[in-house]
């Protein structure tokens, strides 16, 4: 896919940087919190959405090229993003974030498959080299803090359909992105997702008040760096440099997160995350370098 920066603000990998390190610092928040995630969630988003109601341009809704088929891939997105966070938290019951992580760093490949079938994009060898590079990185990273329980199968088969379920959100937006404005489109899946996990919270009698006032600070937060710098730029991305290379980017999402932690939690660093992530960090170079070639050809043009 050629990479288009019309309309967008910086090079769209400084972009994806920064989407990825708001996403990464999620983690050191969630660990600062105890309330349930699935309200930390629902919150995320409903917050997120109030934020960048006034920046939604309704008007563009009139010259709009979408249709019912389009809009009801926007819809699948939004119930897709639900279903994804409500799989991953429930999969970190039954197995390990280790678990998780690897599996989870499938998506790329997922979504390189869908956006074969979907929208015909080819990728040479050489590229597909440095994704699997970027992917055994992260497998060395997890390697060995992974665990072995009873109950482990259950969590990697939800791990397994939270993959596939935001592998799926990211190619509905890819799909939808030429026809419909990304604030508009990011508006709508995250009210959508955060609709998905109210009802999740009151099937199971979760208390959706009465948390202290660090906790609706914290649901803030969630909302502005992980969502909005997180969330919303992936899908600004959506449109120019595909959902491909989004997933690739999101790859690097643990060694941020490993760095972050070792930096401001005092967590240490294992010799698997260091060889791990020392892979992942060039693998993913050497796919964005080639990817920024056509970024390059493109602008020669």
């Amino acid at each position: 896919m050629k990479i288009n920066q019309s309309s967008l603000p910086f090079h769209p990998y400084i972009l994806l940087f920064i989407s990825i390190l708001s996403v990464s610092i999620s983690s050191i928040m969630i660990k600062s919190s105890d309330t349930p995630t699935s309200v930390a969630g629902m919150y995320r988003l409903y917050i997120s959405v109030i934020i960048m109601l006034p920046f939604v341009p309704w008007k563009t809704l009139r010259s709009s090229e979408m249709n019912q088929k389009d809009w009801s891939t926007v819809f699948l997105a939004g119930l897709f993003l639900g279903l994804y966070f409500l799989c991953w938290m429930e999969s970190l019951v039954y197995t390990s974030v280790a678990s998780s992580m690897v599996i989870l760093s499938l998506q790329p490949l997922f979504v390189l498959i869908g956006s074969y079938f979907m929208f015909r994009e080819r990728t040479n060898i050489l590229t597909i080299l440095c994704l699997i590079a970027a992917l055994l990185g992260s497998v060395i990273i997890a390697w060995g803090d992974i665990g072995v329980s009873r109950e482990a199968l259950i969590g990697d088969g939800l791990s397994l359909l939270g993959t596939i379920l935001v592998s799926a959100y990211m190619l509905a937006g890819q799909k939808v992105s030429r026809k419909i404005d990304a604030n508009l489109y990011s508006v709508i899946v995250f009210f959508l997702g955060g609709s998905v996990m109210l009802v999740y919270c009151l099937l199971n009698n979760i208390t959706l008040t009465q948390y202290d006032s660090s906790d609706w600070t914290y649901f803030l937060l969630l909302a502005v760096i992980p969502t909005i710098f997180g969330q919303y730029i992936f899908n600004l991305l959506l449109k120019s440099i595909g959902a491909t290379t989004v997933s690739v980017g999101i790859i690097g999402e643990p060694v941020l997160a490993i760095i972050l932690a070792y930096l401001f939690l005092g967590e240490t660093i294992s010799i698997f995350q260091f060889i791990g992530g020392l892979i992942t960090l060039l693998g993913m170079s050497m796919y964005f370098w080639l990817q920024s070639l056509n970024y390059s050809d493109e602008v020669n043009v």
